[in-house]
């Protein structure tokens, strides 16, 4: 691996364990218009999302719960991206980050921005549920979905 290279996962790393010790957008969020649970068995990580939805944009939101450092991270980091965005350009984030995550997408999406940290998640299949928790449960509460959502 170059200097280059070893320097860019450092930095990632880094991006990733300042999300996950100072999360961003962490606690309650009163009166809600949305809201959903999610839960990831094989890791142990909940979490509940919450937002306020009006007009189709997403005017705030925040998420409670427990998890490994890549699960809160990428619930942060989501929570950070998505204020002030449209549903759509929430569902078209999704799928730019799902794809990086898994691998389906060839190349990382320009739209992830600082999302992109998490492009070395392919490489662990394992953790690829933690980085997408937080991101399920999201469409599910856009969708109005009762049930929980698990990772499995």
């Amino acid at each position: 691996m170059t200097s280059m290279a070893n320097e860019l996962r450092d930095l990632y790393q880094e991006v990733i364990l300042d999300h996950s010790k100072k999360p961003r957008n962490f606690g309650e969020l009163e009166e809600p218009t949305h809201d959903a649970k999610g839960h990831n068995p094989l890791c142990g990580d909940r979490l509940t999302l919450a937002l306020v939805v009006k007009d189709g944009l997403i005017e705030d939101i925040r998420f409670l719960g427990a998890g490994c450092a890549i699960s809160t991270a990428s619930a942060s980091m989501m929570t950070e991206a998505l204020k002030g965005k449209s549903e759509q350009d929430a569902e078209a984030l999704f799928g730019a980050f799902h794809g990086v995550v898994t691998g389906s997408a060839e190349d990382e999406d320009d739209e992830l921005g600082k999302l992109a940290v998490f492009a070395g998640v392919r490489d662990y299949p394992v953790r690829v549920k933690c980085a997408t928790l937080a991101w399920h449960t999201l469409r599910a509460a856009l969708a109005d979905k009762d049930e929980a959502i698990s990772t499995e």
